[in-house]
């Protein structure tokens, strides 16, 4: 179908190539006055007219059927196409806009300076906000028929039936929509479909093996197109003043067909309608239930295969015996109730090999019970447990249909008509086929959005810490909201980093765009200001840092960033921005909040542009406020009316820091408009109090390591830790000892510091970090890191600007 420029200059058949594309194909768009909109190339090889003379013309004027086809015509080849009454409605119903359903048929028009033209020819409705009311696609029936004796093709295959099921707001809405029916269609390949088919004007005869959206039922055509033959040769005969012999005579009872096919033709129109009306999975399995109870069925069961339900990928391979199918839906026209217990909706069961369904769904097509005899019921019934359902299956009529997406089965439908309802029969089987096709490319739309809703929201949880609620002398709450339902994934972030003496890095972050490209980048950044968060870099060089790391990893990104350091010790902040909206401070003396004057820097990955940091004291209980621009930025609002809600409703007092978050939350998500995701991060500001910190410095001597025990059992005795004393005495000796070894010059600095756990932190002037070796009993170094690994609650090591600190944690434990 790539082969455009060739077709123009080869417009017949071409050796070798597949039926698809073959035949050039007239597309004309009719809009509400019944003028031309559109007007294709092979609207002006087919008709004569050339673009500019039909643009805004009468589409009556330019396509005037000249009459019935001669007699020795051969018609029946196409009489898949001529459906609804022998040669279908005639073209004029469609486009004086009579009809409001899809045509088709045949007909003779009259073309300037070609005579005349037989054409096989469809007519979609077109609905939606446009002013366009008809799609008419035609191609020569001359050339159709030329190929099928030629070639032997089957053009009951022919099926240009997308036009059908979508708006026609443009070419780009009918590319968009086309994927929706044709799920196994990429995107690109649907636009370039569309274009070749709106401007050079090659039909689409068969999308794929697995994929065929037929343009009109097949019911009785044949017999219909007989029909039309002889009711023209009837009237030749009445015409020449000849009694009409029998076998011409018309049949009342084919009138009764046609009125059955337009029935069931307006009845699947009005089902497409009903269903698909969103991508929620649970919601359309409700809307293709409920559109066939009762106008075509008394009771339907959605069965749906165990991946479509549990949002996995698509299934794999042909069911078995094994396969568990779930009633995930059950609409019935019965007393209330009554199937309620005896075949409950969110069960699970496989199928035996010898029922109907085992078959419908190991074939793919439908399977027709006339009327399920006692002996059916029977075996049907035997896979129910304790459960008897033969009262409300025997003597009814049973058609089972399957839910298809890319020829493979996703589930199956239960049709079940009363015992004194008319039996289903052939047509209703087709209809239901029909109807099962077009439920099973809805459902499969709407299992795909689950499994990539599942699959992103997976992503993104994994990409966001998970941040203990408590910190050292800080406690932490955090919220992240994606932007929107069809994109979970997004570039915001946040985080917290444990840094030595006590402190802790607070980072939120927003990586420009949408989509998996920016949480991947978001991944990269926020594993790099860990890494360089973990050596204790100042904040303005982590930024200048972070930036050289950005235009390394490319120049198509830009990220904001907001980096502070709390110090509990020192009750002080000490921050640096990017290109990020500054953070709000709420004092917990007078309940003010303000935004900080933070030196704004320019955002991560413009490159050369230096970065400034700012220290603000702080006191116990005072708030910080980091969030992200989706939180205060709305379309067509100055982003101050955003900024000015947060100051507000960050003030407001909460009983928690989660309810605080909430507060901010309703207060800012409930303007509407919002599209960008969102991280949202506070921190309550404890500090640690003076007495809860104990230093020492500590000479470089090995006679130090027994002082250092010493001072360490005593402080512990005072704190009411006296529990701790001998694990912490045993780690802090085996830490000093190594730190009075390899140290250099400066005095080793001993810590400890009491919070909701027991802090040790020993400080050296040796930047090479300490590494936990083998069991190897024989060897004489490693044994003090092992004995620190085993005994305490967690343990560490980090540079820092003057050399490294080794630090472990216990659980307080008070006596």
């Amino acid at each position: 179908m790539d082969r455009g420029s060739e077709r123009d200059t080869h417009p017949g058949l071409g050796a070798g190539d597949g039926a698809s594309g073959r035949i050039p194909l007239a597309v004309v768009v009719v809009d509400r006055d019944g003028d031309v909109s559109h007007w294709s190339t092979g609207a002006r090889r087919l008709f004569g007219a050339a673009k500019e003379e039909a643009i805004g013309r009468s589409v009556l004027d330019l396509l005037p059927v000249s009459g019935a086809l001669p007699e020795d015509d051969e018609i029946t080849p196409y009489g898949a196409y001529a459906a609804y009454d022998g040669l279908g409605p005639d073209l004029e119903s469609s486009l004086d806009g009579r009809l409001n359903f899809p045509a088709a048929g045949r007909a003779r028009l009259t073309v300037p300076d070609h005579d005349r033209v037989d054409v096989l020819w469809w007519a979609y409705p077109l609905v939606g906000p446009g002013n366009e009311r008809l799609l008419v696609l035609a191609a020569d029936a001359e050339r159709l028929r030329q190929a099928e004796r030629d070639e032997g093709i089957a053009f009951e295959r022919i099926a240009p039936g997308f036009a059908l099921h979508t708006d026609f707001p443009g070419a780009e809405e009918l590319a968009r929509r086309l994927p929706e029916i044709l799920p196994s269609m990429s995107v690109d390949e649907s636009a370039r479909i569309v274009a070749q088919v709106l401007e050079l004007g090659y039909p689409i005869l068969e999308f794929s093996q697995n994929d065929r959206v037929p343009v009109t039922p097949d019911w009785g055509v044949a017999r219909r197109t007989e029909r039309m033959a002889r009711r023209e040769r009837a009237a030749r005969v009445a015409a020449q003043g000849l009694p009409v012999p029998a076998e011409l005579a018309d049949d009342e009872g084919e009138d009764l067909e046609y009125a059955a096919v337009r029935e069931r033709l307006e009845f699947l129109t009005e089902v497409s309608g009903k269903i698909g009306t969103s991508l929620d999975l649970s919601r359309t399995i409700v809307e293709v239930s409920r559109a066939v109870v009762p106008r075509f069925t008394d009771v339907a069961g959605t069965y749906l295969r165990e991946q479509v339900v549990a949002g996995e990928g698509f299934p794999d391979g042909v069911p078995d015996t094994t396969t568990m199918w779930h009633r995930v839906a059950l609409e019935h026209t019965d007393e209330p109730g009554r199937w309620d217990d005896v075949v409950p909706v969110g069960e699970a069961m496989p199928f035996p090999a010898h029922t109907p369904f085992f078959q419908c769904m190991t074939t793919g097509e439908p399977v027709l019970v006339p009327r399920i005899s006692e002996e059916m019921g029977h075996a049907i019934a035997s896979q129910f447990e304790k459960r008897d359902i033969r009262p409300l299956i025997t003597g009814r009529s049973m058609l089972v249909v399957p839910l298809k997406a890319r020829n493979v089965v996703l589930g199956f439908m239960i049709l079940l008509r009363h015992p004194e309802r008319e039996m289903f029969n052939d047509m209703d089987r087709v209809t239901g086929a029909e109807l099962a096709a077009r439920a099973g490319l809805v459902l499969d739309n709407a299992r795909m959005y689950t499994y990539q809703e599942s699959v992103a929201e997976t992503l993104q949880d994994s990409m966001l810490p998970h941040i203990p609620p408590r910190m050292a002398g800080c406690d932490i709450a955090t919220r992240y909201l994606p932007g929107t339902l069809l994109g979970r994934v997004g570039g915001d972030w946040f985080d917290s980093v444990k840094l030595p003496g006590a402190r802790t890095a607070l980072v939120v972050g927003d990586v420009m765009g949408h989509g998996l490209n920016s949480a991947a980048m978001m991944g990269q950044l926020r594993t790099a200001v860990q890494t360089m968060a973990a050596l204790d870099l100042p904040p303005a060089q982590l930024l200048r840092n972070l930036d050289d790391l950005a235009q390394r990893l490319g120049d198509g990104y830009l990220a904001t960033c907001l980096y502070a350091v709390y110090d509990p010790i020192e009750s002080e902040l000490h921050l640096a921005n990017a290109g990020h909206i500054p953070p709000v401070l709420v004092r917990a003396v007078d309940g003010r909040s303000e935004l900080l004057d933070l030196p704004t820097g320019a955002p991560i990955g413009v490159g050369g542009v230096a970065f400034e940091s700012l220290r603000v004291r702080v006191e116990p209980g005072d708030r910080l406020v980091m969030c992200t621009d989706g939180l205060v930025e709305m379309r067509g609002e100055d982003i101050g009316v955003g900024l000015a809600t947060l100051c507000e409703s960050a003030a407001h007092p909460a009983a928690s820091m989660d309810d605080a978050c909430d507060t901010i939350i309703r207060a800012l998500n409930t303007r509407g408009g919002r599209k960008d995701d969102v991280a949202l991060l506070m921190a309550r500001l404890n500090g640690i109090a003076p007495e809860d910190v104990a230093e020492w410095r500590l000479a470089l001597d090995p006679a130090e390591v027994r002082r250092a025990r010493a001072v360490v059992r005593e402080q512990l005795h005072d704190w009411g830790l006296a529990r701790l004393a001998d694990p912490a005495e045993l780690m802090v000796s085996e830490l000093v000892t190594n730190a009075v070894r390899h140290s250099h010059s400066r005095p080793v600095l001993l810590r400890l510091i009491r919070g909701e756990t027991l802090l040790c932190e020993v400080d050296d002037d040796d930047h090479t970090l300490p590494t936990l070796l083998g069991t190897d009993p024989g060897a004489e170094a490693g044994r003090g890191l092992r004995v620190v690994a085993t005994l305490a609650r967690e343990w560490g090591t980090s540079r820092t600007t003057a050399g490294k600190t080794v630090w472990f944690e216990l659980t307080a434990r008070r006596r």
